[in-house]
């Protein structure tokens, strides 16, 4: 094999989520819903708030943001996933394993911060509510998701280039279904201190300064909420808030776990299994618990719906 960023290999196989043969048709057949389901119903969410005047607001703003990032995040690794169900050998090259983890990383970084924007929103209208048209300006909402799109964009650039600084020799195995940096870390015939090092502070950063927003945005919002005398009030607070916990709490907890650990043989197969959740469950319930649930939402689907049929 020709030489190519100091490395020997110039693909990868990708080993997949299980080796067992009776799960493959199966597991095939299931994660090719779950991604036909993330596709159009962050599509869909996308459309409606693109149609409809009144979804204009900063809290559809994010959630448009949110599904576009869910829209690119899902399909970065989900088709060569379903490659590997399907395939004896699920290989990808060099450039698009670089590739793969450049776009990932960006687009699960992204989704850190959009769902940070969204608590501090959240913790605006119910703890400002007089305030909140003046405070979350047009100005302040794009300022807010451009920043979260440049920390991905730096964590992303730093990631992908201390992993092309790495030498691959003759391994060339990835136990995982897609280039993720623990499994490609255990390939290296080089040194990963700096890597691990590296993977530690970004990842800690973005895991870390995301998390500690959020819980602070959520400790005023609760402190407000028991503070609210109606008891439909505090019903309807309460019931914005719990789907953006959930889907903050799946997010951020099953990355903390594949990340913010030593690596080794035995953990991937863990990891594996975690990574599910916020690879595909994350941005498949992402759409569903903020539009089943949401009023509004389901006021431009039958609006929308309605202007077809005439």
């Amino acid at each position: 094999m020709g030489s190519e960023n100091g490395s020997s290999v110039t693909e990868f196989i990708l080993v997949g989520l299980t080796k067992q043969p009776d799960l493959q048709c199966p597991l095939f057949i299931l994660f090719l819903v779950m991604y036909v389901v993330t596709v159009l119903g962050n599509l869909g969410l996308i459309t409606l708030i693109a149609l409809n005047s009144h979804l204009h607001t900063p809290m559809y703003f994010f959630l448009f943001n949110l599904s576009f990032v869910d829209l690119w995040y899902s399909s970065v690794f989900t088709p060569k996933m379903l490659m590997s169900f399907i395939s004896e050998k699920n290989i990808i090259t060099y450039k698009g394993c670089m590739t793969q983890l450049f776009f990932f990383s960006f687009f699960c970084i992204s989704e850190c911060y959009v769902l940070t924007v969204m608590a501090y929103d959240r913790y605006v209208a119910i703890c400002n509510p007089l305030l909140y048209n003046i405070v979350m300006s047009p100005k302040l909402c794009l300022n807010l998701v451009l920043a979260s799109y440049i920390m991905a964009f730096s964590g992303a650039m730093a990631h992908t280039g201390c992993m092309l600084r790495l030498t691959f020799c003759d391994a060339n195995t990835i136990n995982h279904y897609f280039c993720d940096i623990p499994p490609l870390l255990q390939l290296s015939c080089t040194s990963t201190y700096v890597n691990e090092l590296e993977v530690f502070v970004v990842i800690g950063i973005n895991i870390l300064v995301p998390s500690i927003t959020i819980f602070i945005s959520y400790g005023f919002i609760l402190s407000s909420i028991f503070h609210i005398s109606s008891k439909e009030g505090r019903s309807k607070a309460f019931s914005t808030c719990s789907s953006h916990i959930i889907a903050v709490s799946l997010f951020f907890g099953s990355g903390a776990f594949m990340y913010l650990k030593p690596s080794s043989a035995e953990s991937m197969n863990e990891g594996k299994i975690s990574s599910v959740f916020y690879t595909n469950t994350v941005p498949l319930l992402n759409p569903l618990i903020y539009s089943l649930r949401n009023k509004d939402v389901k006021i431009a689907l039958i609006k929308t719906l309605s202007k077809r049929k005439c």
